[in-house]
């Protein structure tokens, strides 16, 4: 492969491999990478333009996808996968993001995500097998469905759900309010709270849902970005499947979110919003290395300011980058380069013990890609301001970051709570109280509210 990174015959009118951490990836990734670069460059860039005008899932780009063997990425070579690790499946959704279409990097995200939740718990399951099987060869398209209408954000919490024991197998409900590529994905990994659940939410279980057992509504999709990507409502309305649909053993919910769909989703959505990032450097410096004001003789880029900005910005996403990687390969580090076979210790999650960097990697490029999408805008001047450049399309794409659960303000919430009070404080689903507000608030009673509230809690108590 050449250093020159290129453009079809030309060489790459953007950033050169001289600003792209190239050191991260293997011989063979580093190939993988140009032949997707070639890939936008022929077939999912143009698909974006029309994604985004019409509303189209990328299905196409899907079907391009898979000729390279991508949605198999980290599937085990002995199941016809390419077999690859984290810092992979980074360089793959940053590289669809930057180069061709930010909505199909969105939506190969969810399959990513749904591809690790079942192969987190697919050695003793044949379905499952068979399943990630046929990914690229059926472009059989995965996502994930966990977010709730009633909590939000707070999609670990998903009380608009249920599954019980029926005969064999287990009936299942669910009601999610955002769901990415929903009616259009092929299958469905979702989450609801257990058979036989008793009141903890802490108690979720995951179960596969194919295409033809979901309601959804993907006309209604209409977003002020990432407009390919149909995220909407889905519903499973006491749909019966077999036994085999469970994902995992009953309550395993909690630690498939910890273990494999929050690592994967938050590393492969930062890998997107670094893509976008980069993506709006590379457009802002075509045009301003192009662009000359005839009454003085400069280009746009002979501006200091101009050279500020673009400075900034490439600092900033390097920045964002090099932790979104470094998490990568970290994960890598501790799963034997993502060897899925350790999981047949149910009780080993060792992504799990690195989720509060995640935390930390998702907030750092959602909150970057929202700065860099100003800057590169007000480097462009009135022309970034025209659909046509491109600049417009990667903004409103990229403003999808803060706002995509779980979102930056809870991230740092979660965070900050962790620091100051200790992991335990973050209580995810609502179970400890919280004494000093408690006693707080009840020194503000008189004797009479405090008489009468302690009959009701006596009564509620019997």
């Amino acid at each position: 492969m050449t250093d020159t990174k290129m453009w079809a015959a030309d060489p790459f009118w953007g950033l050169g491999y001289e600003w792209d951490p190239q050191w991260l990836l293997t011989p063979s990734q580093k190939a993988l990478q140009a032949r997707l670069i070639d890939l936008c460059q022929t077939t999912l860039r143009d698909n974006a333009v029309e994604s985004d005008k019409k509303l189209l899932f990328p299905r196409k780009n899907f079907e391009a996808l898979a000729s390279l063997g991508l949605l198999g990425l980290n599937v085990p070579k002995a199941w016809g996968g390419l077999g690859e690790n984290h810092v992979c499946a980074a360089m793959v959704v940053e590289t669809i993001a930057r180069y061709g279409c930010p909505s199909t990097a969105m939506c190969y995200t969810m399959h990513i995500g749904a591809v690790a939740a079942a192969l987190f718990r697919s050695h003793d399951n044949p379905t499952l097998q068979n399943l990630l099987k046929r990914l690229d060869r059926d472009v059989f398209i995965g996502t994930l469905s966990y977010s709730d209408p009633e909590t939000g954000s707070h999609f670990w919490y998903p009380i608009s759900s249920g599954a019980e024991r029926v005969g064999d197998g287990w009936k299942v409900r669910k009601k999610a309010s955002w769901t990415t590529s929903a009616g259009f994905a092929d299958w469905y990994i979702v989450q609801t709270t257990s058979p036989d659940f008793g009141g903890d939410y802490s108690d979720l279980s995951c179960f596969l849902i194919l295409k033809d057992e979901v309601k959804t509504e993907p006309s209604k999709w209409d977003g002020l970005g990432l407009r390919g990507n149909q995220s909407g409502t889905l519903e499973v309305d006491n749909v019966t499947v077999s036994g085999d649909r469970l994902v995992g053993p009953v309550g395993d919910g909690s630690r498939s979110n910890d273990e494999t769909v929050d690592p994967f989703f938050m590393l492969c959505s930062s890998a997107c919003w670094n893509g976008i990032s980069l993506g709006l450097i590379d457009i802002a410096r075509r045009h301003t290395t192009s662009k000359r004001h005839a009454d003085v003789g400069m280009r746009v880029c002979d501006y200091p300011t101009i050279q500020d900005y673009v400075g900034e910005a490439v600092i900033d996403t390097n920045t964002s980058r090099a932790f979104t990687f470094q998490m990568g390969r970290a994960m890598d580090d501790v799963t034997n380069d993502c060897d899925w076979s350790i999981h047949r210790d149910l009780a080993c999650l060792p992504r799990a013990k690195m989720l509060h960097w995640m935390w930390q990697v998702k907030f750092a490029a959602a909150k970057n890609v929202a700065h860099v999408s100003d800057k590169m805008l007000h480097a462009c001047g009135g022309t970034g301001y025209k659909p046509a450049l491109g600049i417009e399309r990667y903004l409103r794409d990229g403003k999808a970051g803060w706002v995509m659960g779980p979102t930056n303000e809870v991230l740092r919430q979660f965070v900050g709570k962790a620091v100051l009070l200790g992991f335990e404080s973050l209580d995810y689903w609502n179970q400890a109280v919280n004494e000093r507000i408690l006693h707080n608030e009840l020194k503000k009673l008189d004797k009479d509210a405090k008489k009468a509230l302690a009959e009701k809690l006596l009564s509620e108590a019997k």
